[in-house]
């Protein structure tokens, strides 16, 4: 995975995931329907938001119509990961175990979450024993 990955404020998130959803070029104005209950925004504003997205390596804008397409050049598996990690790293310090009692002490997770995830660990566990 690529370290250079940049991290994305919050509208440029909101963005990506409209972008990452479709899987394939989208307009600025596909972009902007999508977003019009989350966001109250002009095209402009979008624009500006889609030219940083381009600057930082997220997007290609395909000019080549008289309609502008972009697409991801970042895949949203790749940015989840690198987020995640930072994340567990800044504020767990890499420690699962420290992430996952904080969720539970904080009532964000419950012990029907706990079994799901025991049976994940204990799935993914499977896998790597067969591999």
């Amino acid at each position: 995975m690529d370290e250079k990955i940049k991290r994305l404020g919050d509208a440029e998130l909101e963005i990506m995931l409209v972008i990452w959803d479709v899987k394939e070029s989208v307009t600025s104005n596909y972009i902007l329907e999508n977003l019009h209950n989350r966001r109250n925004w002009k095209l402009s504003t979008l624009m500006t938001i889609l030219a940083r997205l381009a600057e930082k390596g997220f997007v290609y804008c395909d000019r080549s119509t008289r309609t502008n397409y972009y697409s991801a050049l970042i895949s949203e598996k790749d940015y989840k990961a690198k987020e995640s990690s930072s994340f567990l790293e800044k504020l767990y310090g890499n420690s699962l175990k420290n992430l996952v009692t904080n969720l539970y002490d904080s009532n964000a997770i419950n012990d029907t979450d706990l079994s799901e995830l025991r049976k994940m660990i204990d799935e993914l566990g499977g896998r790597k024993d067969n591999d």
